[in-house]
């Protein structure tokens, strides 16, 4: 991922896309296998694979896609920008009429009939942070192993993050994750929180109200952003291991 100047769009954005996240992506997985949990997906993000058509629905650039590989493969497109959210709805086969939360946070339908507005450059930016941030908690569970425990990463519509959490210690866990900005950061960051209010050794580590966050300007103006990524990760861990 290259540190690129953040386009003005890009809280709009995201908050169009989680809208579409939540309400259409996260509602059809909810609806045929009770679990709402994303990932990152190339250019964007989806659900995994589910029922017995093996149906993913995605979001990459400025398309919603839906796609089937079960015992008939299809793949069928419409763009975002310019529909409604009451049509991309439609088109992946959810019902907003249908009571829906995905936690205390859960992003408000909005006007379900006004078109959504999306960036392309917006969009490329969260797709990169996404696909940067997956690789960097891959490597960050596979320097930790199975020791740690770690859950399945997954992008969680509530507040839009990339995130699991492990076992910094027997009775310690951590969330680590990745945001693409909130009312706490307004651009995309890395953060580590731990479940409890200890906050071990170098207390400059310790930036943020729930943990520790280092933004992606950070980040990437080191001379090995994914390094430094997972070294970030890394030191949040081992100062809760003492």
């Amino acid at each position: 991922m290259q540190a690129l100047p953040l386009p003005a769009t890009l809280a709009a954005t995201r908050h169009e896309l989680q809208r579409v996240a939540t309400h259409v992506l996260a509602r059809r997985r909810f609806d045929r296998c009770g679990r709402f949990g994303l990932r990152a997906t190339p250019g964007g993000f989806g659900t995994p694979a589910y029922g017995d058509d093996h149906e993913v629905l995605r979001v990459a650039g400025t398309r919603l896609v839906r796609e089937t590989t079960g015992d008939t493969a299809a793949t069928a497109w419409v763009e975002l920008s310019g529909s409604t959210l009451s049509d991309a709805a439609a088109f992946g086969g959810v019902d907003l009429a249908e009571p829906f939360a995905v936690g205390g946070d859960t992003v408000e339908l909005g006007d379900i009939e006004t078109p959504v507005e999306i960036d392309a450059a917006s969009v490329e930016v969260l797709a990169d942070w996404y696909h940067f941030s997956s690789i960097v908690l891959d490597a960050t569970l596979a320097t930790l192993g199975s020791a740690a425990a770690p859950t399945v990463v997954q992008l969680w519509p509530e507040h839009f993050d990339l995130g699991c959490d492990v076992a910094a210690t027997p009775t310690r866990r951590v969330n680590l994750g990745a945001s693409p900005g909130d009312t706490l950061v307004e651009r995309p960051y890395l953060y580590l929180g731990p479940w409890n209010d200890e906050r071990p050794g170098d207390a400059s580590y310790w930036n943020a109200p729930f943990g520790a966050v280092a933004t992606a300007e950070e980040v990437l103006a080191a001379a090995d952003p994914l390094a430094a990524a997972i070294q970030f990760l890394l030191r949040g861990v081992a100062l809760l291991r003492g």
